[in-house]
């Protein structure tokens, strides 16, 4: 495997991060800030200095980079596998009349079964409810193959989210990235670090991603009441404040963002569904939490791993972002240490990553958590 990376910003030169410069027919991940993905001369600038096909753009809540973190940059890592081959997929939700399901169906129905050995997802996060696409994907494509991945970001305004493969990214596309091979060892992790607290409430009344009520009281009051002051910050202060939400069937709790709130419903609006029933927990982070929980992340990906990944696909959350701050890059560098200098390292901070908990398990939407995707062949 061979990898290119490289990054600029908007009135800067190119600078390369990595000594290698040419490939032949790589799979090129640009990701940058939703402003520089907007200007059709950034684009073309891209295009100029990578001169390949297959080129995949989504914009973010700050950019990776080695064991760093930047904001309003392009970040491009272009990758050559040896024996290994990819097939790119993609699918727009406004097609789907927003139905992420049925987007999610389309797109696992579109990837060639043999020899598939991984997917890796970069979705656009301003309509669509993850769950909803996991489990679309999920019901067609074979349940050995795991998918990862992430939901673009907009820095914390949460305006518009773009993303495209090979013209210009645009609101609501959907780009799966199939790998094909039996050279590839491909790992994956997903670990949070946030804390829980207060009592544990059941679910009354929900729909899809909207949760309406707890314990049969307003979920917004409940939430408001726990907030206090910050209640007056909202939506942005729910990013510090998720819930941890434990489904009726399913063993392992996920943790949600709240993204928005509908105070005339009482209501809000999570990143992924929120099932009748379930149980939901308040959590809250410090920064050694967070910074222990990436480091817990990248042991469970290095278990079972056969050789060192030559590439990391870090896929973290605004919310963690938000809660470090400018120690952000602490938990880059806790990966770091644990899978092995290496590794190239790239990715991007989200709206909601793309996992499974562990080998054998189904994927699951999660927040808040640093994700995974260690790649080698």
């Amino acid at each position: 495997m061979k990898i290119v990376q490289a990054q600029r910003m908007e009135d800067s030169p190119w600078q390369y991060l990595t000594e290698e410069r040419t490939l032949n027919n790589p799979l090129v991940l640009v990701f940058g800030s939703r402003f520089l993905l907007e200007k059709q001369e950034i684009i073309a600038d891209v295009k100029d200095e990578f001169p390949y096909e297959h080129i995949i753009f989504g914009s973010t809540a700050g950019e990776i980079a080695g064991i760093n973190v930047k904001d309003e940059t392009i970040v491009v890592s272009a990758i050559e596998f040896e024996k290994a081959s990819f097939l790119i997929r993609h699918e727009n939700i406004l097609d789907y009349n927003k139905d992420a399901r049925q987007l999610g169906q389309a797109l696992g129905s579109s990837i060639p079964p043999e020899r598939l050995a991984h997917v890796f997802v970069v979705s656009e996060g301003t309509y669509m409810n993850g769950s909803s696409l996991i489990a679309g994907m999920s019901q067609v494509l074979e349940k050995r193959v795991a998918l990862t991945g992430g939901l673009c970001g907009d820095g914390s305004r949460f305006e518009k989210t773009l993303a495209g493969y090979q013209e210009a990214p645009k609101v609501g596309e959907v780009i799966a990235v199939a790998l094909y091979g039996d050279t590839l060892d491909v790992s994956f992790a997903s670990f949070g670090g946030w804390i829980p607290f207060g009592p544990e409430r059941i679910v009354t009344r929900s729909e899809d991603n909207i949760l309406y009520e707890m314990d049969g009281v307003p979920a917004l009051e409940i939430y408001k009441r726990y907030l206090g002051d910050k209640a007056n910050e909202l939506p942005q202060a729910s990013l510090l404040f998720p819930l941890n939400i434990t489904f009726e069937d399913k063993p392992e709790p996920v943790v949600r963002t709240i993204l928005n709130i509908d105070s005339a419903e009482n209501s809000m609006i999570l990143a992924g569904d929120v099932p009748m029933n379930s149980k939901a927990q308040l959590m809250m982070a410090s920064v050694d939490g967070i910074a222990s929980g990436a480091a817990k992340a990248a042991e469970l990906g290095m278990k079972k791993r056969k050789k060192k990944p030559e590439l990391a696909l870090l896929v973290s959350c605004i919310g963690r972002k938000l809660v470090m701050d400018q120690r952000i890059e602490e938990e880059i560098e806790e990966v770091f240490e644990v899978i092995g200098k290496q590794s190239v390292i790239a990715g991007f901070y989200s709206y909601g990553e793309i996992a499974p908990f562990k080998e054998g398990h189904s994927c699951e939407l999660h927040n808040q958590t640093m994700t995974l995707t260690l790649i080698s062949e």
